[in-house]
């Protein structure tokens, strides 16, 4: 499924991040899933990065209207 038909919100993909960090440091990671939780890790990277961005660009879209 792709990460943008999933609907999750910023700040639930920044907590799967932080739970999926902690799992990778951890010393029970399961080395067969490590790829996975490196992809989801960076599909929801890539996801923040590009809200961020959006959201950066209607504050200077809202700002610029009010000048």
């Amino acid at each position: 499924m792709d990460i943008e038909q999933e609907n999750i919100s910023y700040t639930d993909a920044l907590k799967e991040l932080e739970k999926i960090v902690k799992t990778l440091q951890s010393d029970n990671c399961d080395v067969d899933n490590m790829v996975a939780l490196t992809r989801r890790a960076t599909d929801l990277i890539a996801l923040c990065r590009r809200r961020l961005t959006a959201t950066d660009q209607q504050l200077k879209a809202a700002l610029e209207a009010l000048s």
